[in-house]
């Protein structure tokens, strides 16, 4: 595995095989264009910013592909995410839905729509989770082991449990299809996932957020397709590095390749939380 300084390596504008290499010890990764390394710390990634390209004819493709795809998923799903709503409003009464704001392309509030995987009041954290899970969670912004998830009854549940399952199999991110896909065209089917604001002050300098905003968010991404919730933020900068590259070598080509990845990375739940 190559060792450097976090920053993205020379060989970041060619993919290599399109596999990525996940060793968990170490919380690295290698994936197609990217050069990992375990040792640095800062919060900010300090690698380079992606050059930013204006591609109105893959803007075009990619806003009729996420149309028509999106239209037709959600005429097929219409019935089972009924299913589901019901079974959520079953096993813990109130909304199966909730809307969570995230940052847009060009900077602008982005109301996405999820199916609800949480106990009513999980905003309240400090409420129900021990300060070592508050503390995890304000790092990495998610938990390995959620008490808050629908169905949790003991420490290893968040695993296992109704709201884990509905996670790992990304269930809880249909609603996105029809509402900010299809409808509101806020959202692409394949891009950067969309991200707290804190994230992104967090974990990006100036110039990357300015490349990461520069494109819609996605139901599914480069990072989510190959490493799931094995990517981290805070050991070298694994995550960003995947995000920016995908920005850089946006293509129809890398955007079916994503998706193909992201439906057998659901199926396997490979890297699944």
């Amino acid at each position: 595995m190559g060792r450097g300084n976090g920053k993205v390596g020379e060989g970041m504008s060619e993919e290599r095989n399109g596999t990525l290499l996940l060793e968990r010890e170490a919380e690295a990764a290698e994936a197609p264009g990217i050069v990992m390394t375990e040792t640095a710390q800062a919060e900010v990634y300090a690698g380079t910013a992606p050059r930013v390209r204006n591609r109105p004819v893959y803007g075009l493709f990619k806003r009729l592909a996420d149309f028509l795809l999106s239209l037709a998923a959600s005429v097929v799903l219409v019935i089972p995410m009924a299913v589901v709503a019901l079974v959520i409003c079953i096993k813990d009464p109130g909304n199966p839905f909730y809307i969570q704001t995230r940052v847009g392309k060009n900077g602008k509030d982005l109301k996405i729509l999820k199916f609800r995987t949480m106990r009513m009041g999980a905003d309240k954290l400090e409420n129900m989770l021990t300060p070592e899970q508050l503390e995890e969670y304000k790092r990495e912004y998610k938990l390995d082991d959620d008490p808050r998830l629908i169905g949790y009854k003991k420490p290893g549940d968040g695993k296992t449990c109704f709201g884990a399952r509905l996670r790992q199999l990304s269930i809880d991110e249909l609603p996105q299809i029809a509402w900010n896909v299809c409808l509101k065209a806020d959202m692409s089917l394949v891009g950067p996932r969309p991200i707290l604001q804190e994230e992104l002050e967090r974990y990006y300098t100036p110039e990357q957020q300015k490349a990461l905003l520069s494109v819609k968010p996605g139901l599914t991404g480069y990072w989510q397709a190959y490493a799931r919730n094995e990517a981290k933020y805070a050991r070298g900068g694994v995550r960003q590095q995947m995000e920016l590259y995908y920005i850089e070598n946006m293509s129809p080509l890398l955007d079916i390749r994503i998706v193909l990845q992201t439906v057998k990375a659901v199926l396997l739940r490979s890297g699944a939380k």
